[in-house]
């Protein structure tokens, strides 16, 4: 093993030298809880927050607590099928695109499922329709979780039977 491949080994290791598994630059996933059973994402390092492309979002108050109302067209290229989403709202920030751009977004919070491996992640909502991905998954979202192969394709997904 040369010293580079132990660099990156010794970066692969989580607590009590455990291999963290891998995931691909770009991945399918479930987000359950908005009965999406299947959304391609970009795993984006660069980008801190994920991203949901969602359109016709409506906030409404319930028992004291802000939601929204969403629409989500969980196929790239396709406004069919169209799901209707509804969440609570965690925050609200000022999130600044990749072209520099800033624009205040909804945050919500939801499960997300990769292959085996399921956990909580916040998303914003935003439209994403001139976009490869309708969704973008962030480094918080897969912070300490997975080691990102930028070669790799649908290696969480593949492992799923």
């Amino acid at each position: 093993m040369s010293k580079s491949d132990d660099s990156l080994e010794s970066r692969r290791k989580k607590k009590k030298n455990a291999l963290l598994p891998l995931i691909g630059w770009r991945e399918w996933v479930a987000l359950p809880e908005l009965n999406i059973d299947k959304i391609k994402v970009k795993v984006d390092t660069g980008a801190r927050t994920s991203a949901l492309h969602a359109h016709r979002i409506t906030k409404f108050t319930k028992d004291n607590a802000t939601y929204v109302r969403f629409f989500v067209h969980p196929q790239q290229r396709k406004k069919h099928p169209e799901i209707e989403c509804t969440a609570l709202v965690v925050d609200e920030r000022e999130v600044t695109n990749s072209g520099g751009d800033t624009s205040k977004r909804y945050v919500i919070q939801t499960t997300i499922q990769a292959g085996d491996d399921s956990w909580p992640i916040e998303l914003t909502l935003t439209n994403r329709d001139e976009m490869g991905f309708r969704m973008l998954l962030g480094r918080q979202a897969v912070r300490r979780r997975f080691v990102v192969d930028p070669g790799g394709s649908y290696l969480a997904s593949s492992k799923k039977k």
